[in-house]
Formats: C-alpha cells, sequence, structure tokens
C-alpha cells in the first residue's frame, strides 16, 4: 500500500503538473497543502529511514513549484510550510544533542541562469563595482549526510547528525571509526585559535560520505547475502553513521569533508578560502577542489567545469556550492527563514534516461541466491553505455513495480551503478505481466526455496553448476587459499571443460599439463588463442601445492559457507581445532562460540549434513590439505593484554599481518587508525599520515628493530 501511495503521489505531482514555476491558476490554497504533504513524506523516507520514495529530480520539481506557489500567494506561506524548514528529522534511538548554532539548508540554483541571477542579486546588495568585486569560494556539493564535529581544548568530544537544524543526533561512538576524523586538532591549526584552543569549543561541519568503490563493494555484499540493497552512496552513508552497534559503522568505509564552522569567531580567519586553509592545517579532510572566484565568470565557469567531470571523482556530487567569501559580507547578507543568503547551491541537472525493458534474467551466485537482472535497450547515461541493472531481489521489483516491456527510467546510483528508478506507467503496454520468480535453479533445475524472515531466493544443489564457478574463484582468493594467478578467467575456463567441478579437484584431479592447455580468454593478433602455456601452469601448480599448508581457518573461509566470513572462520578454527571436530559439534556448541551465535551455526551445522560437502572435505584431507588448526608453539603469556598497536608502512621482517598476528598472540589488540588511546605505532619505510598523526598526538613509535625486541621479550618498552 505504501508503495501505491507513494506511486500515486508522484502521478499527482507530475503526471500532468503545470510546468515548474507556473502555479495553477485553481485551487491554489489545495494544490500549496497537497504539495506540503508529499515534501513532508518524502523528507521523511530520506532523512529519518534512508529509504528515499521520490528521486532527487523529483522533489526538487515539486519545492521549487511550492517555492514559485508562495511567491505568486504570499497569504499562504505559514510557519509548518516546507519551505519554512530547514529539513532533516532526529530519531528517537540516539541521544539528542543542541548544535553551537543552527544547521542551516541551502537554497538551489536549478540551472545556470539561475546562478547567474543570484550573482547579481548578490553583488547587486554588496555594492560591487569593478574596482571592488565581490569573491566567491567554490566547493563540490558532496552528497552525504551532514554532520557537527565539537572539540573542546582540541580534543575531539562529539559527533552528532544535522537533524532538524536546531538539534542532532549524538552519534559519536559510530564516528569514532571512521579514520580520517582528528581526534585532536594538529597543532598548525591551534596557532589561529585564541588561546591556542584552551578553553574552547569548536564546532565544525560537513559531510560523511560512502565512496562509490565501497559503495558497489557493500551492494555487492547484500546481492551476496540476499538482503536489500542501499538505494545509493548517501544512502548507505547515513545508514552506516546511524548504527546502533558501531562495529557495523567501522566495516562500512566511511569518509568525510569538512567546510563550515558554527562560529569562526574564536579563529583568526576571516574568509571562506583561509578558513578551509585551516581546516587542512587542523588535521581535517577537506575536498581538495576548493577554490576562490573574483568574478561571476569564474563561478560559472567552475560550475561547468564540475559538471563535466562529475564522472571523475570516487565520490558523489550533486552540485556545486557558492559562498560570499568573505566573513564580513557573510554578516551583512544575512539569512532567510532556512537558508543563508550569501550561499546558494548550484544543482546539477538529473542525468535519467529512458529505454525499454525487454527481459528480466535471474543469475545464480556463489551462495545459491537467485538475483534477477534487467536487460533493455541499450542507453548512454552518465558517459557510458548500460544495458542492463540488477534488480537485487523480487521484493525489489514489487516496489519499484517494473514488468517486461515497460519503458522504463534507468540512471546510475552515485553516477556509477545502472539502475532502474521505476517504470513510466502511463507507456505500459496492456497485459504487461508480474515477475515471478522461478520455482526452479535456471542454471541447474533444482528446487529453489526462500527462507523465513529473508528476501532471497536460494538454489539448495551443491552441484549446481553457476555456483561452481564461483566457488572455485573464492577457494583461490587472497582471504581463502591465497592461490597467485588463478584468475577468474582461468578458471571459468577450466569449469568449461570439465577440469573442475569442485574444490577438491584442484588437488586430485588438475594436472600440470591439462592446466598448460587452457585457453586465457585472450588471442593473438593473427587470432592464435594464447593458453595458460608450461610455465605459468608449472607457477600455479606450485600455489596450489603450498595452499595445502594454509591451515584450518582459511579451508573453512574457502568453503564459502554461508556466513562464515574470514574473522568467524578464525573464531572457529580457533574453539575447535580440527575440521573433524567442528564438523561433530552441535549447532548449540557452534553457537557458544564468541561471535559466532545461532544464524551462522545454523549454516555451518547445515553444510555438514550435506553429504557431498562432506566428501569434498574428506577428499581434501586425503589430498593432503592441513585441515587442524597448528600450535607449534604453547600459547604465550598475554603480556601486551590492554596495548593497542598501529601498524603503517613496510616492514622488511614480516608482512604486516604477520607482526599483527605475533603482537595478537601476546595479547596486544591491534587496529588501524591512530587515536588517543593508541599505545605504540610501529612505522616501518614509507609511513605515511598515521605516522604524522601519532607524532601530533604524542603516541610513542616504534621503529622494526624495536618491534622485533617487543615479539621476542613479550615486554613493551617503557
Amino acid at each position: 500500500m505504501a508503495d501505491e501511495k507513494n506511486a500515486q503521489d508522484q502521478m499527482t505531482l507530475f503526471g500532468g503538473a503545470p510546468e515548474r514555476g507556473a502555479a495553477p491558476e485553481t485551487a491554489p490554497r489545495a494544490r500549496h497543502a497537497e504539495l506540503n504533504r508529499v515534501l513532508s513524506h518524502a523528507a521523511y523516507a530520506y532523512y529519518a529511514l534512508d529509504d528515499p520514495e521520490m528521486t532527487d529530480a523529483e522533489f526538487d520539481r515539486a519545492l521549487q513549484e511550492l517555492l514559485a506557489l508562495e511567491a505568486a500567494h504570499p497569504e499562504l506561506v505559514t510557519p509548518d510550510s516546507y519551505t519554512q524548514r530547514v529539513g532533516g528529522y532526529v530519531s528517537e534511538q540516539f541521544e539528542p544533542v543542541a548544535h553551537a548554532a543552527r544547521m542551516y539548508s541551502m537554497d538551489d540554483a536549478m540551472d545556470l541562469g539561475e546562478l547567474d541571477e543570484w550573482l547579481a542579486r548578490t553583488e547587486e546588495a554588496l555594492g560591487a563595482t569593478p574596482e571592488r568585486p565581490v569573491a566567491y569560494t567554490c566547493e563540490l556539493k558532496i552528497d552525504g549526510l551532514g554532520v557537527a564535529l565539537t572539540y573542546t581544548d582540541a580534543q575531539f568530544v562529539r559527533a552528532a547528525t544535522r537533524g532538524d537544524g536546531t538539534t542532532g543526533e549524538n552519534v559519536t561512538a559510530n564516528a569514532l571509526t571512521i579514520s580520517d576524523i582528528p581526534r585532536a586538532l594538529a597543532p598548525a591549526g591551534l596557532e589561529r585559535l585564541a588561546d591556542g584552543g584552551l578553553g574552547r569549543s569548536v564546532e565544525v561541519r560537513g559531510e560523511v560520505y560512502m565512496p562509490r568503490r565501497s559503495f558497489a563493494r557493500l551492494n555487492e555484499d547484500a546481492d551476496a547475502a540476499g538482503t536489500a540493497p542501499f538505494a545509493n552512496p548517501r544512502n548507505a552513508a547515513a545508514g552506516s553513521l546511524r548504527q546502533k552497534d558501531p562495529k557495523v559503522t567501522a566495516h562500512r568505509d566511511l569518509e568525510t569533508f569538512i567546510y563550515a564552522v558554527a562560529d569562526e569567531a574564536p579563529i583568526d580567519v576571516h574568509t571562506q578560502h583561509d578558513f578551509l586553509q585551516w581546516l587542512i592545517d587542523c588535521g581535517f579532510s577537506v575536498n581538495p577542489r576548493f577554490k576562490r572566484c573574483t568574478s561571476a565568470a569564474e563561478v560559472r565557469a567552475y560550475c561547468e567545469d564540475a559538471l563535466a567531470h562529475r564522472d571523475d571523482l570516487d565520490y558523489d556530487i550533486d552540485g556545486v556550492v557558492v559562498k560570499v567569501d568573505s566573513f564580513a559580507s557573510q554578516e551583512a547578507l544575512g539569512f532567510t527563514a532556512r537558508a543563508p543568503r550569501w550561499a546558494i547551491a548550484f544543482k546539477f541537472p538529473p542525468e535519467e534516461k529512458r529505454t525499454v525493458l525487454r527481459e528480466i534474467r535471474v543469475q545464480v551466485g556463489r551462495t545459491g541466491v537467485l538475483t534477477p537482472v534487467a536487460e533493455f535497450d541499450p542507453v548512454t547515461v552518465a558517459g557510458s553505455t548500460i544495458a542492463r541493472a540488477t534488480l537485487h531481489n523480487v521484493d525489489e521489483i514489487a516496489r519499484k513495480n517494473v514488468r517486461v516491456g515497460d519503458t522504463i527510467v534507468v540512471h546510475k546510483a552515485g553516477d556509477v551503478i545502472p539502475e532502474v528508478v521505476g517504470p513510466v506507467l502511463e507507456l505500459r503496454p496492456a497485459g504487461a505481466p508480474e515477475f515471478r520468480m522461478p520455482e526452479t535453479c535456471p542454471s541447474c533445475g533444482s528446487p529453489v526455496v526462500r527462507e523465513e524472515g529473508e528476501v532471497a531466493y536460494r538454489c539448495v544443489s551443491i552441484d549446481c553448476p553457476a555456483q561452481a564457478t564461483e566457488r572455485l574463484i573464492h577457494w583461490g582468493a587472497r582471504g581463502a587459499m591465497d592461490i597467485d594467478g588463478l584468475g577468474d578467467e582461468i578458471v571459468s575456463r577450466m569449469v568449461e571443460q570439465g577440469l573442475l567441478s569442485d574444490v577438491a579437484d584442484f588437488y586430485d584431479r588438475l594436472t600440470e599439463d591439462a592446466l598448460a592447455e587452457v585457453w586465457t580468454g585472450r588471442q593473438t593478433v593473427d587470432g592464435e588463442d594464447i593458453v595458460v602455456g608450461p610455465v605459468i601452469a608449472a607457477k600455479i601448480m606450485a600455489q596450489v601445492t603450498e595452499s595445502k599448508g594454509r591451515g584450518l581457518a582459511r579451508v573453512l573461509f574457502g568453503l564459502g559457507i554461508r556466513h562464515v566470513g574470514a574473522t568467524v572462520a578464525r573464531q572457529l578454527a580457533a574453539h575447535f581445532d580440527s575440521c573433524a571436530a567442528l564438523a561433530a559439534a552441535s549447532e548449540e556448541d557452534i553457537a557458544a562460540v564468541d561471535g559466532v551465535g545461532p544464524k551462522i551455526a545454523a549454516s555451518v551445522r547445515e553444510f555438514f549434513s550435506v553429504e557431498k560437502n562432506v566428501a569434498v572435505v574428506e577428499r581434501l584431507r586425503e589430498a593432503g590439505v592441513v585441515l587442524e588448526e597448528e600450535r607449534s608453539e604453547p600459547e604465550r603469556p598475554q603480556t601486551l593484554a590492554g596495548l593497542t598497536f598501529v601498524l603503517t608502512g613496510t616492514l622488511e621482517r614480516r608482512t604486516r599481518e604477520e607482526a599483527k598476528a605475533a603482537l595478537q598472540a601476546l595479547g596486544a589488540k591491534v587496529t588501524g587508525s591512530v587515536s588517543k588511546k593508541t599505545s605504540y605505532v610501529v612505522a616501518g619505510e614509507a609511513a605515511g599520515s598515521k605516522l604524522a598523526k601519532a607524532e601530533a598526538l604524542g603516541v610513542p613509535v616504534l621503529d622494526e628493530d624495536a618491534l622485533e625486541r617487543v615479539l621476542e621479550t613479550g615486554a613493551a618498552p617503557a
């Protein structure tokens, strides 16, 4: 019903609505109420639920129509009109935080013409002349979640979301997992703070965002797990920062760009451009593409360049923010009810295209999850041609209400990931059938099941060839058995040629001669097939032999047991010592392992209850693959318990993973980011920002010789 309501709202707003800026001639009050209702509902879904029901373009169109309607009928403006709000909501699951000063929204310029009008009004208001032009600072508009960071006595004390502009949500515990948020202001920044920052509280503001590479990886993991995908990187960042469990946030790879301050009075800076440089001096991440412009022509050129190169970035931007550079001029211009008069957001036009959905094809992944994929007439979006996009699962198809034969709207989520926005309902052909998930696997014909409480359908057959290729690729991956040279293409070719069907085949069926004849998928300039060849085949087979001794944890991860990642595999291996002991354990015993729980335990128990899986494990044992957790040395005393180490740079005597394992064997905690709580930083060759942060915080730094003494003696240096 919610989806039907949303569809009706959008049909009401855009199905036959007048052009932007033209309020209906009849019933303006009714139209005003309708726009307010739909915008408020959409804003709640966007800010509070992190689950947008309208595209940015549709939302902007509705807001601009509302602004135009109120300009023509000022009597309609009331305090509860959406135009008078900052936007955003405060969730009850977090402690409320009052901001040092109100966090405002930004007025929008929807095209360069509107930007030129704002520039002209601003320069007139400030009395600009050719001899005394207005300077502006232009910054990329990051599509993330607004955040306020508070520092007292130069030390980080709190992070809060924007919320409703005056009150935000306390997300300090989650923000502490974001590596580029400084735990203390760097000395270079303190020089420009009154009293060196002592006795002072400074609240800086910016955006938390998720890089596009991380967003793609997150949704790939969601598809593999059969869970609902994130709509875009902004929603992924918002949902990640507002997690109840900081451990979830820590694995979401969030980053920040900081660009504002609640009150610049304590800082000896007088322009936005100098303020951004001060933020850099303090150790904050600042988007490097800011620029000071001294004319309207320069501002326009900056915006045009940003629009042309938005696809080159690893993060989402949806426009350019233009600010009057002088803080004194900003103060003179002041604010409206919801936005500063001294700044405007030039919004990029949405790049959405229409095409025809020809087929919904179902693919089978490594874990057996059936994923529907839309295949449509090729269309060019954001600089490249796309012809297919994942629909994630059957619930997502129902939510978007797409059917084969529909004219659909497509875009790239984050300007990277092809995505179906939805159908153009008025163009739907008569009799277009609703999608139904197949009852049997399209790869092997086995029955598919949907477990209670999950959105995913799965193929239950261990013999499914579609799963086989992905399982074999996973087995040789770096985090699993780490078989160097075993690329996806070669594995796929070996499956096609019948050389491999399960992971044990690597050890008891595959031969060096057979591998040497496998086609790599490439050809010479003369059109001859390029095969692996004897030299590469010998190297790969040597890696296969070496992988036998990787240990139980890597084997368990490599087997691709559902829900068993690298960390869980290590916990299981450490607890049970052998694959035989794990296979014989009850579901209750497995669930009792720290960090495992009933869901993972059920999955492990299910894996070892399948006869073919047990047979594959037995063949691995017979081939000489180590299925025990070898403990050549007795457990060492935990003399480093309570100490936290950070490793940075390149070590000569051991890899970072080996050094980490050695420190952990002595009870130390090894983390990836430096903070005031870090006990020691171990710096190898070419150590970078972590070393600089350690020096700024006064954290002791050890070289590799000192690390070796710690590992030999088990004692931390004085």
